[in-house]
């Protein structure tokens, strides 16, 4: 990456009102003769990114470490190592960004199917822990429920399918990797915050339908689920390239799972509710405080299955359901009109339709945010 390039970044970050969360470089450059991390290239990095107007929130101190000898880590490199880098590391960013989180390890490929993966020379998230101690301010990790059809076809037992997408067992597939997480967190790390840095449908760059609407119910069930299990934040991979993007590389377009994430940062806020329901075949309820709403209230209701689902309003609100012609596509709709950006790349209005107390119907294959203003929760401040 060049400068420019990074000073891009940090425009970006400004101009969408971002925080900046990054990992810092491991391979041979970084090293000395007898393959110690050294902080020099480090501190040139935070130095040009203050100067460009930049502040690093947190940071990892490398990608998925438990893979690194795939990442360009030293010959031999074990836990032990990775002890004695992260420890170096620590000292360096605890001086040099005393306001910033340290957030780790940030490892992968386990809890799931692709734990039985054999990778040479993958290493154990516990022995990291073990070797580092209590270093990190965040638990962090990345969920990847399978691996695309480019990399599962030697391997189709850690792949997924088309077929699959809306099934049960693979919509609940990120609770089985979370609480292998969470285990470790509990035992070597207690009390502080999990953070996913990096999720998304399939590892590898995706799968073909991670661009349309077929993956959204994976998307936003993913983001309520963890809520609720108490992660704190998540990070989606990618905004622009590869399958998994949120907007198309070579257009930018948004994909459906770009719109419901905007709906997601503009109707749920940040204190976790008890919906009142816990999943019931393919209906999923979640509930969070409404952002920017005192006493306000969010319910977000996914159906993925074929048959019309019905939920209780408690009083009158407003509906934004997400639905697509069929469930390839690359086109959502929001209460049946379809989203695209405008000529000047701004978003079109967004706007929910007023819904009375009483039974609501939630249409097949659609996914429904649901907003009280006037709810009046005592948690919600």
């Amino acid at each position: 990456m060049t400068r420019q390039q990074w000073k891009n970044a940090i425009d970006f970050s400004h101009a969408v009102g971002g925080e900046i969360v990054t990992s810092f470089a491991f391979s041979p450059g970084t090293r000395n003769a007898n393959d110690e991390w050294t902080p020099d290239q480090a501190r040139r990095f935070v130095a040009f990114t203050k100067s460009a107007g930049g502040k690093i929130a947190a940071a990892e101190f490398m990608n998925e470490p438990n893979y690194a000898a795939q990442g360009g880590a030293p010959k031999g490199y074990d836990a032990a190592m990775y002890g004695r880098d992260v420890q170096a590391f620590a000292k360096f960013f605890h001086e040099s960004l005393p306001r910033s989180l340290f957030v780790g390890p940030g490892s992968t490929g386990e809890g799931g199917v692709l734990g039985s993966l054999p990778t040479p020379g993958k290493l154990q998230t516990e022995d990291l822990l073990k070797a580092t101690g209590p270093a990190f301010d965040v638990f962090s990790y990345h969920i990847y429920a399978a691996v695309s059809q480019r990399c599962a076809a030697a391997m189709p037992a850690i792949g997924t399918t088309e077929a699959a997408a809306l099934t049960r067992d693979w919509l609940l597939a990120p609770l089985k990797i979370h609480a292998f997480y969470a285990a470790l967190r509990d035992r070597y790390l207690p009390g502080k915050p999990m953070w996913v840095t990096e999720v998304a449908d399939a590892g590898c760059g995706g799968n073909p339908w991670a661009s349309t609407f077929r993956d959204t119910f994976r998307y936003v069930n993913q983001m309520g689920m963890l809520a609720r299990k108490g992660v704190k934040m998540i990070a989606h991979n990618t905004l622009a390239s590869s399958d998994y993007g949120l907007l198309d590389e070579k257009t930018f377009t948004p994909r459906p799972n770009y719109w419901a994430a905007v709906l997601w940062q503009r109707l749920m806020g940040q204190i976790v509710l008890d919906p009142g329901t816990t999943a019931d075949g393919d209906l999923y309820v979640y509930a969070q405080c409404m952002r920017d709403s005192r006493g306000g209230v969010t319910f977000m209701a996914i159906n993925p299955g074929n048959s019309t689902r019905e939920l209780q309003a408690p009083m009158a609100g407003e509906r934004y359901t997400l639905t697509a012609k069929e469930l390839g596509s690359a086109t959502v709709e929001l209460n049946g009109r379809a989203l695209e950006a405008k000529a000047d790349a701004t978003l079109p209005a967004m706007q929910g339709s007023t819904v009375g107390a009483g039974q609501l119907q939630l249409a097949p294959a659609s996914i429904t945010f649901l907003t009280f203003p006037k709810a009046g929760n005592k948690a919600c401040r």
